[in-house]
Order: C-alpha cells, then sequence, then structure tokens
C-alpha cells in the first residue's frame, strides 16, 4: 500500500518521514497495540490518515475473551493492565476487520500474538496475504497470559519463532516486539534481528501489581499485570538507547520506542536514544489527539533547531559534559 509524503514537507520545508524495513511513513509518530481496537474505534476521534501508522490490538487463532474483571487499575503516573488479550481471532478479523483498515488512510501492523510457534505462522501467513496490512508485529512480551512471556524471555526460543515466521511474511514489515522484563534486552533484541526481524518495537510494560489493603487482595483478578504510561518511560528510554548503541545502529534496524509518551517532548527523547518512530498508547486514553499534537510539535522542534529531517534525531543525543571538578579529579589535578 502505498502512501504519499506528509504535507508537512511541502508546507514547512521539513521532512517528517522515517524508514521502516521496506516503506516510508509519513511521520514517525504511530498507536500502540492495545490502545485504539483495530481502527474503527480510534476513527471518530481524529484522522487517522494523519499517523504515520496503526497497530491493531492483537489477533491469534481463535477468539479470546481474555482475563476476568477487574482488568484495568489506574496508577500513580500509570496505568496496569491485564486484558489478556481479548480478541475476535484471525478468521473474524480477516472479513470483518480487513474491510474497515483499508478505509483507515495509513500503514495498518497487525500485532499479532500466539501460544505456539505454529500459530504465530498461522496468524502471520494470512494476513500477510492481505495487501492492506503494511506489516506484523510479533507479540512475544506479553505479561498477562500464562504463557505470554514465554518467547520474549528466552532468547534461544525467540530466535527460532521469528526464524519461522520470517518465510511467510513475504510482503510486510516484520516487527518484534521486545519485552522488558528480562536481564539483558540486548540479548533478545540480537536474537530478533538475526532470525530476520525488519525492525524492533520496545518496550512492551513491565510486571506490576496493586493490591488493595482493605480486602487483602491484588485489585486485578490476574494479581499481576502490565504497568504502562509515564511511569515507565525512562526506563523505556535507557532500553531504546541501549539496544540502539548496542545492536540495532551497526545492524541498520530500526526501533519504535514506546512507553509513557505524552507529548512531543517524549518523542524527541526516544528519537535521541535511538528510535526511527514512536507509538503512542495509554495517553490516548486522557486525550486521543495527542498524535497530532505529538507531529505538529516535532515539526516546530526541526524548525527551531534549524533541522531539514526528522531521521537526524534518531541517536543524536550527546554524553554529559564532566563538570570542572569532576574532570580535575579524573586527571589528577586535584589531592
Amino acid at each position: 500500500m502505498s502512501i504519499p509524503p506528509s504535507q508537512h514537507t511541502a508546507e514547512t520545508g521539513h521532512d517528517l518521514s522515517v524508514r521502516l524495513g521496506n516503506l516510508t511513513l509519513k511521520n514517525p509518530v504511530l498507536t500502540a497495540s492495545g490502545t485504539c481496537g483495530y481502527g474503527r474505534e480510534y476513527a471518530p476521534y481524529m484522522d487517522l490518515s494523519k499517523l504515520g501508522g496503526f497497530v491493531t490490538k492483537s489477533v491469534t487463532v481463535k477468539p479470546r475473551t481474555g482475563n476476568e474483571p477487574q482488568r484495568i487499575v489506574e496508577t500513580p503516573g500509570g496505568m496496569l493492565n491485564a486484558i489478556g488479550l481479548a480478541n475476535v481471532g484471525l478468521d473474524e478479523f480477516m472479513e470483518k476487520k480487513i474491510p474497515e483498515i483499508a478505509t483507515l488512510g495509513t500503514h495498518v501492523f497487525v500485532n499479532v500474538a500466539g501460544h505456539s510457534v505454529d500459530d504465530y505462522v498461522t496468524v502471520c501467513r494470512r494476513v500477510d496475504a492481505a495487501p492492506e496490512i503494511a506489516g506484523i508485529e510479533l507479540n512475544v512480551s506479553c505479561p498477562n497470559v500464562a504463557d505470554g512471556l514465554m518467547f520474549g524471555t528466552d532468547a534461544a526460543l525467540l530466535r527460532e519463532l521469528v526464524q519461522a515466521v520470517r518465510p511467510v511474511v513475504q510482503r510486510g514489515v516484520l516487527i518484534v516486539k521486545l519485552s522488558p522484563n528480562v536481564t539483558d534486552v540486548s540479548l533478545m533484541a540480537r536474537a530478533a534481528i538475526d532470525a530476520g526481524a525488519d525492525a524492533l518495537s520496545m518496550v512492551n510494560t513491565f510486571l506490576g501489581m496493586v493490591i488493595d489493603i482493605e480486602k487483602r487482595r491484588p485489585v486485578l483478578a490476574n494479581a499481576s499485570g502490565g504497568l504502562s504510561g509515564p511511569a515507565i518511560r525512562p526506563m523505556a528510554v535507557h532500553l531504546v538507547h541501549k539496544v540502539y548503541r548496542e545492536v540495532a545502529r551497526e545492524a541498520g534496524i530500526p526501533i519504535i520506542g514506546i512507553g509513557g509518551i505524552r507529548n512531543w517532548q517524549d518523542a524527541v527523547e526516544f528519537l535521541l536514544a535511538g528510535a526511527s518512530a514512536v507509538s503512542v498508547g495509554t495517553t490516548l486514553y486522557i486525550d486521543p489527539t495527542t498524535p497530532l499534537k505529538i507531529i505538529e510539535g516535532l515539526s516546530a522542534y526541526l524548525s527551531h533547531h534549524g533541522m531539514k529531517s526528522v531521521r537526524d534525531l534518531t541517536g543524536a543525543i550527546l554524553q554529559p559534559v564532566p563538570s570542572t571538578s569532576t574532570s580535575a579529579k579524573l586527571t589528577g589535578a586535584e589531592g
């Protein structure tokens, strides 16, 4: 599906387009999986054609009702959710959701989840065959189902999964969504890239729990859930920078930064850390027009700094400058 460049380039002289595998996105702002349904649910709140891309909620082989309620609880600086990958299933998605997706006017990526390698392969094969779909985001990092972290926390299993999926994703971009709930996220990133990933999205939610102190029980029926929102942003920025510096930059693999992005300043942080694009999620429940404000803010930021392309921001972080006293101590000038 070919989509023309953003009008921001023509109107302001700033190039907001970014590359993601074999695709050119009109700008680097996407929605995060699980926050906007399959597109139709979000469309009344903003013009989705303005987005660089839209990521659907997860699709599995069979329909899933998800976890029992309560499934969401607000926390200081964020939200804890344990939805449990509730979705309509592959058959209904292909029959009823694909025609709606065709009207959105932006690149659409389908988040795919499963319990086994065969599950992922089955969904990916059928979804990739649909010309309305620009790519697939492998969800190997959901903390809200019994085996949701199986592939996302074991490098060997992740490599096996991506290697199995890669041959059936022949047309679209293959994105792997990484979990932060690991000892070394760079190890997982390298496994995904070596197995054929075109891009990485990171990070998924952090494991967390909220307890009702009067009932002395977890608030969520699932006990634990995934923490998202502003509280996780500094950790997500750190992990994006780590993977960019240690793995992705040399491999030439773009990163979609995710985690607590509320405004264009947050988006710039992720880009400077090494992301090529960003996904906006939890803040959409507060202001669904946030992506448009981020796009406008990025254009203004480029203008303010005399930059032509948003791509020049990726990995452009500068290292801290030591203070005079620190430098003196390091060189032995004191003591």
